[in-house]
């Protein structure tokens, strides 16, 4: 019988079927940080309970940990209650945690595939709603909740129902400016936050076989922005290459059968033509409200009854109003980083169009790398020198903008470009107006001090 990639991945991990309908699935290995860890951690002492399997459990220390130097980095790491407690449970449970002082540390879904925790064919949870970003390497990952993270903690097993099957091919050639991000922004503009509720999806086609695999990451990552339950990518020559001497990963990788049978059958098929896709930008308040950067705020009146309201409060969250054009509005901030677009190729991107140029005096301009490794990586390379001598601060590694539980936050009323995944209202700071967009935007914008066209800026 055909089956998909997950078919194969699933049935090989599948445990045991219980009585509600949901199967019990092995978890080769699982990453969890200090929002839910301390109190899935408390939870497993007070009854009693050990980790399971330690050797296959990994803590990290990001989306509290400030960024803005080492200083307020060491003071807040011995300081916060969440991150000493995250310490304590490697001591009892043994468990490794990258420390914020660690070679390893990073964001959670940055570190787990750099350092090779991450392998085709394998199981991988995280109590994060991203984990779904390293099905990128051919894995099949699952955020959990608190309570599900104590399961598999105490049992390596997660009780889960097998999602319905969606397969996304992607055809056409993307032009200089264009990345995996506006792929992203591309689908969600297409399907809507509730496009892929429920579904597991599998990315395939001719435009996923040419992204790299850091493209790769940015795609499968922001497919939970859709409302998949997880996203993969079966494994290819390129993934098993940039998966070669990683510290945790074997010594050979391969991907056997790891692909979808050809008469496999999915519950559900999309085909999308992504030639002459323009760079994206979103005007509202979910990841879903993306237009090309040369197009203009929508009117609530041409949407569906239905959807009228939503789009009204957007706008007025947003302060815009229909048919204003995305180019040339001011920003006040750029943001690039996140487990979305902080990854060294990501930077790399950025950095092409910055060199030799200078941010906008209007603007504030950071750089947060995904990891210490790509940190460390940028800095070999010269990036750091080319983002400061543009006028960018670059920080320590860490979630920072992403999420305001960690000091980097803007005012009321600031309007932000963010390469990171999630644009709510006030997920910057209160009152703070985001706009979504890839490295290559965010760097033409900071040079403008206003959204522009990372195709006018790349340098030929």
């Amino acid at each position: 019988m055909a089956r998909t990639l997950v078919d194969k991945i699933w049935d090989a991990h599948v445990v045991a079927q219980r009585d509600d309908g949901r199967n019990v699935l092995y978890v080769d290995r699982h990453v969890f940080h200090e929002l839910h860890g301390p109190h899935a951690l408390e939870r497993l002492g007070a009854t009693g309970r050990t980790v399971r399997r330690p050797d296959l459990t990994f803590g990290v220390l990001d989306h509290t940990a400030p960024t803005r130097d080492r200083d307020e980095l060491a003071r807040a790491s011995a300081e916060s209650p969440l991150m000493r407690e995250m310490r304590a449970g490697a001591e009892r449970f043994g468990y490794r945690l990258f420390d914020v002082d660690d070679d390893e540390a990073g964001i959670a879904h940055v570190v787990a595939p750099e350092l090779g925790l991450v392998l085709p064919g394998a199981t991988h949870a995280c109590p994060d709603s991203h984990a779904c970003t390293v099905g990128a390497l051919g894995a099949l990952a699952f955020a959990c909740g608190t309570s599900d993270l104590e399961h598999v903690l105490a049992t390596q097993t997660l009780a889960i129902k097998k999602p319905k099957q969606l397969r996304i091919v992607l055809t056409g050639a993307l032009h200089a400016g264009v990345s995996a991000k506006d792929v992203a922004l591309h689908l969600l503009a297409r399907l809507g936050v509730d496009g892929a509720s429920g579904y597991a999806v599998e990315f395939a086609g001719t435009l996923v076989d040419a992204l790299s695999v850091e493209g790769r990451f940015t795609l499968c990552n922001m497919a939970v922005e859709m409302g998949a339950r997880t996203a993969i990518i079966a494994p290819d020559d390129r993934a098993l290459l940039w998966l070669r001497d990683r510290p945790y990963a074997p010594a050979a990788v391969t991907a056997g059968d790891l692909y979808t049978d050809r008469d496999a059958r999915f519950d559900r098929e999309l085909s999308i033509d992504c030639a002459g896709l323009a760079p994206q930008v979103t005007w509202g308040t979910n990841p879903s409200a993306a237009v090309g950067v040369d197009g203009v705020v929508p009117d609530p009146a041409a949407a569906a009854p239905g959807e009228r309201a939503a789009l009204e409060r957007a706008l007025a969250y947003m302060d815009l109003a229909p048919g204003t054009a995305l180019l040339g509005l001011p920003i006040d901030r750029v943001f690039i980083g996140s487990c979305t677009n902080a990854r060294l190729e990501d930077l790399e991107r950025a950095a092409r169009i910055v060199r030799g140029r200078h941010v906008a005096s209007n603007l504030r301009a950071i750089v947060v790398p995904g990891s210490l490794a790509v940190k460390r990586a940028a800095e070999a390379l010269g990036l750091d020198a080319v983002f400061r001598d543009a006028g960018f601060e670059w920080h320590e590694t860490g979630c920072s903008l992403c999420v305001g539980v960690n000091g980097d936050l803007g005012t009321p009323g600031q309007r932000f470009l963010s390469t990171s995944n999630r644009n709510f209202e006030s997920r910057q700071g209160p009152g703070v107006r985001t706009h979504l967009a890839s490295p290559e935007t965010a760097a033409a914008t900071a040079l403008r001090g206003a959204i522009a066209d990372p195709r006018e800026a790349v340098p030929a």
